[in-house]
C-alpha cells in the first residue's frame, strides 16, 4: 500500500490524491478512507473530494465532532460500528508537527497492527498533502471559508508552519484575522543549536503594511543567514526599509535567539512590546530591555542586546498589540493579564500548544465580537531543556503516542 502510493505520487496531481489514497488503502483492507483538511482558522474539517480535489459534501466542526476531537488532541479515536461492521477510525494528519486535518477509515479489527497501519498511512498522506499543495490553487480554495485580501495572501505564503518541535524546543504561532491580516508577521528558524525567533508589526492595516512586513521579514532572514548578530540584523532591516520607503513606513519587532543546548535567550527590542516568560506554569515575568526606535524611523537609538537564562519548561511569549488591546463592545481590553492567564490555564489542562493557541484566538475573537480592529499575533517557544526528549516534545504538540 505505502510503496504503491509512493510510486504513484511522483506524477500525481492534487485532484488525484484522495482517489489514489482510497484505492491503495482498500487493497490493504482499509476501507472508506476520507481525507478531511482543516480550514485556515481551524474551525471546520472539509472533505477532500476524490474527483476534483475541492471540498466534498462533508464538513465537520472542530469543536463538536469526534473527528474534531481527534484533530484537537492528536489522537487516534476508534468507534465500533453496529452489527459487527468493523471499526470507524479518526486519525490525525500531521506533517511533522503541523496539524493538517484528519483521516477517516474503516477496518475490520482494532488491534496493534491495525493502529500501526493507520498511523503509517496517515503519515504518508500528510506528506503527500504537503508535497502537492504548494502547486495547487484547488488546495488553497479548499482550506479557505471566505475571500482573502492581498496582504493576507502575502503573509501566509511568507510565514513558516504554525508549529515546530524537536527534542529541545517547541514553537507555536497564530495570526488573526486570517483572511484580512495587514502588517503582522512571525518568523522562526533553527540553525545548529540556535533557534531564531521574530515577531513584526508594520505600520498600518492595509496592503502597504503587508508589503512592509514582508520586506522586514525577508531582510531579517537575509541578515541572519549572512551571520549577522541580532543588533546588526535589526539595523540591516531598517536600512532596507528606508531604502525602499524613505522614512514613510516603519516596523516594530522583537528579534531573539534561543540556545537550545543551554537555554540562553538573547533579544533586541525595536519599539515593540517586551517578551513574557511563563515559568513553572504558574508565574510570569516581562523581559525588560531598553528598546531602540521602530525600524524605519531612523531616530538614532542604538539597539541593545539583552540576555536571560531560561529554565527547562520555560515558555517565551512574543505578541503584538492586537492581542492585549482587543476590546469588547463595552470597551474592555482583553489585556496582558487575561492573555497570559489564558495560556497558563490551558497549559495546565495538558492541551497541546497548537490547540491552546487555537482556543486563545477563539476567545479573543469572541471577546471582540468576531471582528478585530487590529492584527493579533502570538509566537510561543517552550524550551524543554538540554536533555529534552522526543516523547515530551511530542506531547506538547499532540503527536500520537508510539504504538
Amino acid at each position: 500500500m505505502l510503496g504503491g502510493l509512493l510510486q504513484t505520487s511522483h506524477l500525481m496531481a492534487w485532484e488525484e490524491l484522495a482517489g489514489q489514497v482510497a484505492e491503495r488503502a482498500a487493497e490493504a483492507g482499509i476501507r472508506q478512507v476520507g481525507i478531511y483538511l482543516c480550514d485556515l482558522q481551524e474551525d471546520v474539517l472539509r472533505l477532500l473530494d476524490r474527483g476534483t480535489g475541492e471540498a466534498g459534501e462533508g464538513e465537520l466542526s472542530v469543536v463538536t465532532t469526534v473527528a474534531g476531537r481527534s484533530f484537537q488532541l492528536g489522537r487516534l479515536l476508534p468507534l465500533a460500528l453496529p452489527e459487527q461492521q468493523g471499526v470507524l477510525w479518526w486519525v490525525p494528519l500531521l506533517d511533522g508537527t503541523e496539524r493538517l486535518g484528519v483521516m477517516r477509515a474503516v477496518t475490520k479489527a482494532d488491534d496493534r497492527a491495525t493502529r500501526e497501519d493507520l498511523g503509517f498511512l496517515a503519515a504518508l498522506v500528510a506528506l503527500l498533502v504537503v508535497s502537492k499543495r504548494a502547486s495547487s490553487d484547488t488546495h488553497a480554495r479548499l482550506v479557505r471559508t471566505r475571500p482573502m485580501n492581498v496582504a493576507a495572501e502575502m503573509q501566509w505564503h511568507l510565514m513558516p508552519p504554525t508549529t515546530y518541535a524537536d527534542p529541545r524546543v517547541v514553537v507555536g504561532g497564530v495570526l488573526e484575522p486570517a483572511y484580512a491580516v495587514g502588517g503582522d508577521a512571525f518568523d522562526y528558524a533553527r540553525a545548529g543549536h540556535i533557534l531564531h525567533l521574530g515577531i513584526f508589526d508594520a505600520m498600518g492595516h492595509d496592503t502597504s503594511a503587508g508589503v512592509t512586513a514582508n520586506l522586514a521579514v525577508a531582510a531579517c532572514r537575509n541578515g541572519r543567514r549572512q551571520g549577522l548578530g541580532l543588533a546588526e540584523t535589526s539595523v540591516a532591516i531598517e536600512q532596507t526599509l528606508i531604502a525602499e520607503f524613505g522614512r514613510q513606513r516603519y516596523v516594530t519587532a522583537v528579534l531573539a535567539e534561543l540556545g537550545t543546548a543551554t537555554g540562553a535567550l538573547t533579544w533586541v527590542n525595536r519599539g515593540h512590546h517586551p517578551p513574557v516568560v511563563i515559568r513553572g506554569g504558574r508565574w510570569t515575568t516581562r523581559l525588560q530591555c531598553p528598546p531602540a526606535h521602530p525600524m524605519g524611523t531612523d531616530l538614532g537609538l542604538r539597539p541593545t542586546v539583552c540576555r536571560e537564562q531560561l529554565e527547562p519548561g520555560d515558555r517565551v511569549v512574543l505578541y503584538t498589540d492586537g492581542i492585549t488591546e482587543a476590546r469588547n463592545p463595552d470597551g474592555r481590553e482583553f489585556g496582558l493579564e487575561g492573555f497570559v492567564d489564558f495560556l497558563i490555564r490551558h497549559h495546565s489542562d495538558g492541551l497541546p500548544v497548537p490547540e491552546t493557541l487555537r482556543r486563545l484566538m477563539r476567545a479573543i475573537m469572541e471577546h471582540h465580537a468576531g471582528r478585530l480592529a487590529d492584527d493579533a499575533t502570538v509566537l510561543v517557544a517552550e524550551w524543554l531543556g538540554s536533555e529534552g526528549g522526543r516523547s515530551e516534545a511530542g506531547s506538547r504538540v499532540g503527536l500520537p503516542a508510539a504504538t
